[in-house]
């Protein structure tokens, strides 16, 4: 059964959605919302991660304070410092007058830093500080600043990983991850799916005076088994975007699947071998190295096989009525053994890369919104796979 206050909370901030897990979050979010403790907040982009800092801020202490949400991937790497923890007044070219940081503004408050696996290693450094004490310093200053700040984060990066690489730092990630939210993605919420499409359908008609759209048994067992990479934000834009373009209220599977991306990966409700092994995956980048490797797998059997036919390991009969031979067939050279097909996952990534930059003309900003990573990402991909 449903806590009351779980509830009250969805009807507040139009969380649609009963799965068990999605609740569990919610009731963390409450429960640590009186708190001072820092939140790490996870989950795949478009599940809706930035709805639980305004859970945890209204619910605590700190409501009538200042709550400030910070794209961490959004603010060019030479600027994020000045952004969080302010600047002097010519401390750098276009620094024309002093500037408070959001940690000075939102002192008595909250700060959401959303996307913060993409923060430089350098300002990792100065927000640990944050954290343990209280203390930061302005851009060009030398005086230290006391601020008092909650802070709650976010990610869809794997910050496990990105410890293992060296890319984030293990300190700041368990000092951040005091208490983890995990936010499920859609594909896991099988039975929410047609409640959120029903209310995103409701709210359409609504705004645009026109009848909701509806799905018929079939359309519904479609979109139910669609995997929807881009979760609950990618439900939405599709189901805005039908209720404007058909005219017919009535969505057959036909219709639907006009709009559902045709990428085959993304209609897999899972990748599984034919053994008790099953595989799951985090990601369609997870689901596409996967495929590679398949791929890569079967060309090398698919070669062994040659190799063992042209030595005479094998017999290959062939009719002589299908293919009748006229001239003798002649031995022939032993083939030199088979060598595996090797590539590694960052051969993979640059090639996805190069292809993204040369469908959208080198810009950069459409390359990194179709490969869904942050700008600041694909530049520094583009220089350490030298694709400038």
């Amino acid at each position: 059964m449903i806590k009351t206050d779980i509830q009250q909370i969805k009807q507040r901030y139009g969380i649609i959605g009963n799965n068990p897990a999605l609740n569990r979050a919610i009731d963390v979010a409450l429960q640590v919302a009186p708190t001072d403790m820092s939140v790490l907040i996870t989950g795949e982009s478009g599940v809706g991660k930035e709805t639980f800092p305004q859970i945890i801020h209204q619910n605590s202490s700190r409501k009538h304070g200042q709550y400030i949400a910070v794209n961490c991937g959004a603010i060019p790497e030479g600027t994020i410092d000045s952004e969080l923890f302010g600047h002097e007044k010519g401390s750098f070219t276009g620094a024309l007058a002093d500037r408070k940081g959001y940690f000075e503004v939102a002192d008595g408050g909250t700060v959401f830093l959303d996307e913060v696996g993409e923060l430089p290693v350098p300002t990792q450094a100065r927000l640990l500080r944050v954290l343990e004490t209280g203390e930061f310093i302005k851009v060009g200053s030398s005086k230290v600043l006391k601020t008092n700040v909650r802070i709650v984060a976010a990610t869809n990066v794997n910050l496990d990983r990105a410890v293992a690489e060296g890319k984030f730092r293990e300190d700041l990630y368990y000092r951040l991850n005091t208490v983890p939210i995990e936010v499920p993605p859609l594909r896991n919420r099988a039975d929410d799916i047609i409640l959120l499409f029903r209310k995103f359908a409701s709210d359409c008609a609504e705004k645009y005076r026109m009848p909701a759209i509806h799905l018929d048994d079939e359309a519904r067992r479609l979109f139910v088994s669609y995997r929807w990479p881009g979760n609950v934000r990618e439900l939405k834009n599709i189901t805005e975007r039908i209720s404007i373009i058909e005219e017919s209220r009535d969505i057959t599977a036909g219709i639907l699947q006009q709009y559902l991306p045709d990428t085959g990966i993304g209609k897999l409700p899972v990748l599984v071998k034919k053994d008790t092994d099953q595989k799951f995956f985090n990601s369609e980048r997870e689901i596409l190295y996967q495929v590679l490797f398949d791929m890569k797998k079967d060309v090398t059997e698919l070669k062994t096989l040659v190799h063992d036919i042209m030595n005479g390991n094998r017999q290959m009969t062939v009719s002589d009525e299908d293919y009748p031979c006229t001239h003798p067939i002649t031995p022939i050279q032993e083939a030199e053994p088979v060598e595996e097909e090797t590539f590694s996952l960052e051969d993979v990534e640059r090639e996805m890369i190069r292809k993204a930059l040369e469908k959208h003309n080198g810009r950069r900003k459409n390359a990194a919104a179709d490969l869904k990573i942050s700008e600041r990402t694909l530049y520094r991909k583009i220089k350490e796979y030298n694709l400038e």
